[in-house]
């Protein structure tokens, strides 16, 4: 039996580019719903919080000296993009998916409200949400945090390209040390980079744990709601 029955699933923009530049690589987001579906089929209830990073690099170029606030708001519109490409291959694969924005497109997408999140998630949906918590200046770290704690989640899981928090680097330093466990104080003091300020006080505060772990290994999501020693848990 799994763990946790209710998680909320980090995933950045980047993610899903695969070996691209930047866009969304087919290939990779089939895969990445697969292991979503892995878990929703031992009964996990899975709601999303993806970024846009992979589709706001496009016109990175064109933003610089942009208002900052002009600028989140892109980001924000491209991860409501994001979400409607991964709902879609959700939907596509036999998973029922329910996309929902924190700012109103209501032709494209529905608003977020948390009943009626709460309600897809105890119906066995996935939900992505979008376009981070609807205001500038708010990374979609701190999405995963807010909404993680709005709709009761067990855990957060921040899926990355590395498996786990390490003390440095490992891609720079080969004596790098992953950890298995830490708590946010520690994380904190030692200046690990495992989410921004915001959303790891977030964390803590709620009481609300953070694993980190790589989605690019296969079967890594399941191991990780089933407890096994996949990447590392920031604990209070």
């Amino acid at each position: 039996m799994p763990v946790h029955q209710r998680i909320l699933l980090k995933l950045s923009g980047e993610a899903l580019m695969g070996d691209d530049a930047f866009g969304i690589n087919r290939a990779t987001i089939d895969r990445i719903v697969a292991e979503v579906a892995e878990v929703v089929q031992l009964g996990v209830q899975v709601a999303v919080v993806i970024g846009g990073g992979n589709i706001f690099r496009g016109v990175a170029g064109g933003a610089a000296g942009m208002e900052r606030a002009t600028a989140d708001y892109m980001g924000m519109l491209a991860t409501v993009m994001n979400a409607l490409a991964l709902g879609d291959a959700m939907n596509r694969q036999g998973l029922k998916a329910r996309v929902m924005s924190a700012i109103n497109i209501d032709q494209v997408v529905e608003p977020y409200v948390r009943p009626k999140a709460l309600q897809y998630l105890e119906e066995g949906k996935v939900v992505v949400f979008a376009a981070g918590t609807g205001n500038p200046f708010f990374t979609t770290d701190t999405a995963a945090a807010l909404r993680g704690a709005e709709i009761g989640a067990e855990i957060v899981l921040k899926a990355t390209k590395v498996d786990g928090v390490y003390s440095a680097d490992p891609k720079k330093d080969p004596h790098a040390v992953r950890y298995q466990s830490i708590s946010f104080d520690e994380a904190m003091a030692r200046q690990l980079q495992v989410m921004d300020a915001t959303a790891f006080a977030l964390c803590r505060d709620q009481e609300l744990p953070v694993r980190v772990f790589s989605i690019f290994k296969p079967g890594a999501l399941r191991r990780v709601v089933q407890g096994e020693d996949e990447g590392t848990l920031v604990h209070v």
